[in-house]
This record gives structure tokens, C-alpha cells and sequence, in this order.
């Protein structure tokens, strides 16, 4: 009897620890990004933009190949992202060609996978998530409108990184006008002012304010249409030898236009000004603030 007692305190001791460790859950849509494994690495001081008031609103930790990739709070009523926030990699601006489109398992089913997942080759089957985000169809015959990335192919490096912004939880739709001009030379023009004078690690979210306007399929409201696309950035760690034009640009700044054919150019603002022009157009508090103290690093 004596002899047993060591082993069943060890069983004891074993069992507790067990009770006590347990892995962290591979989840995509989550209650917080308070982790690793939940993309908080994506967000300035890991934290996510704050004021937000829909309880619908969703939170999805972009998830490749195993790996968190990038953060997105997205809408299933409107089946857009609301924004995705994204660390900037140094690159060359090159675009992948032919990459799958894919989708959220865990937006239709908490049982679905934790990553992203290319559409079936079935249209059948994408019925089975459309309640809850977009799919293909819902751009099928919307010739005016890109498909746009939220955190675009052109602000990542690694290949899995560029591919894994390939979702439609990262998309919304842009009139072609404004994607192909200004929208276009100002991501060009935030990819090399953070190339050259950001020395550390640039954080950066974009995001849309809408207006009720709905892209429809099968006399449906399918998918809602940006009213204005919004960026801002946040690089505490610059070059304090920039030329003056880009230096008083950081250690953040912040930009907005129209989703518009015509009066849709891109204005630069500090952060500060963005958010109160956003609180007028977004259901958001009185304390709302795209990074932690506004990218201010604590003294």
C-alpha cells in the first residue's frame, strides 16, 4: 500500500497541472486579441482600435498556413470589414498574381477551421457561409466596383503574408476610378515614405466609414459600399534626419478619401484630425482612438 502512495501523488500532482495548463485555442474569430496566437503582435502595444459600438461587429484573427497573419473587425450585416490593422513590411510594391480567393470558416461555424480557406470549386457550396460574409458571387456582376484589400498585397514581403490577404474579410468594394487613381498612388506613397524613414516597425490600419449604399444580388442587400476609405500609420522608431516634408509625418499620420468617380482624392491628416472626422460617420464613442495614445510612446 505504502509503495502506491508516491505514484498516486504523482498522478495527483500531474492531473492538477493538467487542470491547470491548457494550449492555447487556434481560433480566427475571437473574443479579444489579448494574444499571441490572437494577432496581437499586429497592433501597437497590442492593442486594437477602441469606441466601436455594434455588438455585431466581429473579431477576426487572420490566420494562415497556422501562423496570425493580420486583424480585421469585420460586419456580417454589411459582409465587410469594418478595418484590418497590419504591420507594414518592407517591400517592393510587387502584386501576386492568381491568387485563390478565400473565406472565413469560423465567421459561418465556430467549429470551422481556424484558418482561411480557399472558396470551393462548387458555387453551391459557398451558399453554405453567404449569411454571414461575402462570397464570389456577391461581385459577380459589379463591373464598377474593385475588389480591394484593406491590408493590400503590396504592403507585405513574405509570400504567405501577400497571400493570406487574398480573403474577402479583407475586401470591400471601390469604384474603379478611385482604386486604380487616388487610392492607388497613396498607398504607393505610404509603402516608400515608410521604406525610407521608418526604422522600426510601422503599424497600420485602414478601414471604411458607410452610408447605407448596398451592392445587391437576387434582390438581396448583399454587400454595403464604402462611403470613404480611411489609413493611418504608427512608427515610433524613425529617421529624425528626414527631410522635414516627411518627418513632421511621423511618428504617425493618417489619410482619407471619397469612394467616389470624381471628388476622391486622398487628404493627409494628423491622427488626431482623422478621428474626429471619423466620430461623425461612424457608430463609435466619445473616446475613440485608432492607436494607443495615439501613438505617443510613454515617456
Amino acid at each position: 500500500m505504502r509503495e502506491t502512495q508516491p505514484y498516486a501523488i504523482l498522478c495527483l500532482v500531474a492531473s492538477s497541472l493538467l487542470m491547470v495548463w491548457t494550449p492555447p485555442v487556434l481560433a480566427s474569430v475571437v473574443t479579444d486579441f489579448n494574444h499571441a496566437e490572437r494577432c496581437k503582435n499586429s497592433l501597437y502595444m497590442g492593442t486594437p482600435p477602441r469606441g466601436y459600438l455594434s455588438h455585431a461587429l466581429k473579431k477576426v484573427c487572420q490566420r494562415y498556413e497556422d501562423k496570425p497573419r493580420y486583424v480585421t473587425l469585420y460586419d456580417p450585416q454589411k459582409r465587410i470589414p469594418i478595418y484590418s490593422a497590419y504591420i507594414f513590411k518592407k517591400t517592393d510594391g510587387e502584386k501576386t498574381v492568381d491568387m485563390p480567393w478565400m473565406f472565413e470558416p469560423q465567421l459561418s461555424s465556430d467549429k470551422g477551421s481556424s484558418n482561411m480557406e480557399a472558396f470551393p470549386q462548387s458555387a453551391k457550396m459557398h451558399r453554405n457561409f453567404e449569411d454571414t460574409q461575402a462570397i464570389l458571387e456577391d461581385y459577380a456582376d459589379v463591373v464598377q466596383y474593385e475588389r480591394v484589400l484593406l491590408n493590400p498585397d503590396e504592403h507585405q514581403s513574405d509570400p504567405e503574408d501577400k497571400a493570406a490577404t487574398y480573403t474577402l474579410t479583407n475586401v470591400v468594394p471601390q469604384l474603379r476610378e478611385f482604386s486604380t487613381g487616388p487610392w492607388a498612388k497613396h498607398k504607393d506613397t505610404l509603402r516608400r515614405r515608410l521604406n525610407n524613414f521608418c526604422r522600426g516597425t510601422a503599424y497600420m490600419i485602414t478601414g471604411v466609414t458607410t452610408s447605407g449604399h448596398m451592392i445587391r444580388r437576387d434582390n438581396l442587400d448583399r454587400v454595403a459600399v464604402p462611403e470613404h476609405l480611411w489609413t493611418a500609420y504608427c512608427c515610433p522608431d524613425y529617421d529624425r534626419n528626414a527631410p522635414y516634408a516627411e518627418r513632421y509625418k511621423f511618428p504617425a499620420y493618417a489619410a482619407f478619401g471619397l469612394n467616389d468617380r470624381v471628388n476622391n482624392h486622398m487628404q493627409e491628416l494628423s491622427i488626431s484630425d482623422l478621428q474626429r472626422f471619423l466620430k461623425n460617420r461612424m457608430e463609435v464613442d466619445k473616446n475613440f482612438q485608432i492607436f494607443y495614445n495615439d501613438c505617443i510612446p510613454d515617456s
